[in-house]
């Protein structure tokens, strides 16, 4: 299967800012070819690499570009190995509380973008987790992929008991003639660039740092559900979204000010994420709401994506409607600010 995309976006890949995602026909954009499964590959001297890439961050970024520059160098492919479902879902025991940054299809479409010619998808079980590292190296990389060369990441283990290191896996590289190298990892003042890192940084409310270190604005995209229409009375219609995927990270609660796909056109908006206290007197379910600037129409079951910008404040319980519809008029015009 072949899969091109358009990907909007602007300057380079250490501060470029997605603004949207779109499926294209036309050869002109970048092409990846995505494989469900590593049978019948045929790849030309693959150069490979192995991980989850939740998020596809600025520090994959730096392995992924590392990986194309290889592959150029030695008239090879590149090809980035992932996993679906994602392997904390099936490993661990409770796994509702579990969220990533990525879905599946945002994962294509940020790989897509970084140039990489192939991606194999391998579904997950616990039948591999329990694979030793040197099979997995032996039965799907030697003798499935073809590997010529492999570039790991500062910190990547596989394999039962993650006993695949750089020493093991350079042990079967010996053995089975590719070559191997280390990635380096990105690292800023307070440590390295990671996934987890990323994530604390939305649940805690630093969207800057996590826009930051992902290189691009963190999106949710999810179908418009009926609510209390409780924003139409104050004067600010809102939106209720329902996530497409339920294991996609919500940030923390508060006010923000984002950008929304609706379709081919954007929109200025400001999305809220709680409980709605000042309305909710008792604990309710958490609501993602977002309401347009300038817009008007009918939104119910439509699918859109908003692109969290700033973060405004915390979520507050005001003493009545009308200091909320106040803040809000404030809010607002302090979105507008920002976004423009």
């Amino acid at each position: 299967m072949v899969t091109f995309y358009k990907i909007t976006k602007t300057k380079s890949f250490n501060n470029y800012v997605f603004t949207g995602f779109t499926k294209f026909t036309a050869a002109i954009w970048a092409r990846m070819i995505i494989h469900e499964g590593y049978k019948n590959l045929n790849l030309i001297h693959p150069v490979i690499t192995i991980g989850v890439f939740d998020g596809v961050h600025i520090g994959h970024r730096h392995l992924l570009d590392q990986l194309v520059l290889r592959s150029v160098q030695t008239g090879g492919e590149s090809v980035v190995i992932t996993f679906n479902p994602q392997p904390r879902l099936v490993l661990e025991e409770n796994a509702e509380g579990v969220s990533f940054l990525s879905t599946l299809e945002e994962k294509k479409k940020l790989l897509a973008d970084a140039q990489i010619d192939h991606l194999i998808i391998i579904d997950f079980s616990k039948d591999l987790s329990n694979m030793e590292a040197a099979d997995f190296i032996r039965e799907i990389l030697v003798e499935k992929i073809g590997v010529k060369h492999l570039i790991v990441g500062y910190d990547n283990h596989f394999g039962k008991n993650k006993a695949g290191d750089l020493n093991k896996i350079q042990e079967c590289a010996d053995i089975y003639d590719f070559s191997v190298e280390q990635s380096e990892k990105v690292t800023e003042p307070d440590g390295a660039i990671s996934s987890t890192a990323i994530r604390n940084a939305l649940l805690d409310g630093r969207l800057e740092d996590a826009n930051r270190w992902l290189g691009y604005n963190y999106s949710l995209t999810g179908t418009v559900v009926q609510g209390r229409k409780l924003g139409r009375s104050l004067g600010y219609p809102t939106a209720n979204i329902k996530p497409s995927d339920k294991f996609k990270l919500i940030p923390a609660d508060g006010v923000y000010a984002v950008e929304v796909q609706l379709g081919n056109k954007q929109h200025k908006g400001m999305l809220s994420i709680g409980f709605n206290p000042t309305v909710n007197k008792e604990a309710g379910n958490r609501s993602v709401e977002v309401h347009i600037f300038d817009f008007t129409g009918d939104l119910y079951r439509k699918t859109i994506t908003v692109f969290f910008r700033f973060r405004l404040r915390d979520e507050i319980r005001f003493d009545n409607t009308e200091q909320l519809a106040a803040k809000m008029e404030l809010d607002k015009q302090e979105a507008l600010r920002l976004l423009s």
